[in-house]
């Protein structure tokens, strides 16, 4: 028996619906998020809007990557770009609706590593 083709999914609206590769929404919706530096950027941005700049520095991710997470973002709907003519242009970041609702996701993970995580450092 094969296993179906986990890696394609339909991205042409940010859906998280499952398509006819995947098995259920869970797969689908932790291909969206589920990179690091997606998830490490979600994460920064409950903090509030956030500069590139800033989102470099409290990431430690480099330019290259941090702009590629922050396009595919914008683009699977999670986080919106704002831009500020003023000289320096200045370019800020903050969470959607659709990102700020993935709030209460964190704090149960949050809340599952405490207690299973720590566990295992034991």
């Amino acid at each position: 028996m094969s296993s179906p083709d986990l890696t394609e999914t339909d991205r042409s609206a940010g859906s998280a619906e499952p398509t006819a590769d995947t098995p259920c929404p869970i797969i689908d919706s932790l291909e969206q998020i589920g990179s690091r530096w997606r998830l490490v950027v979600l994460y920064e941005l409950q903090n509030g809007e956030r500069r590139f700049n800033e989102l470099k520095r409290e990431t430690d991710a480099n330019a290259r990557t941090l702009s590629r997470v922050l396009d595919d973002l914008q683009d699977t709907g999670f986080v919106d770009r704002r831009m500020e003519a003023d000289a320096p242009v200045a370019t800020y970041y903050s969470l959607t609706d659709k990102g700020e609702s993935l709030a209460p996701v964190f704090a149960e993970i949050d809340e599952w590593a405490t207690e299973w995580l720590a566990a295992c450092n034991e």
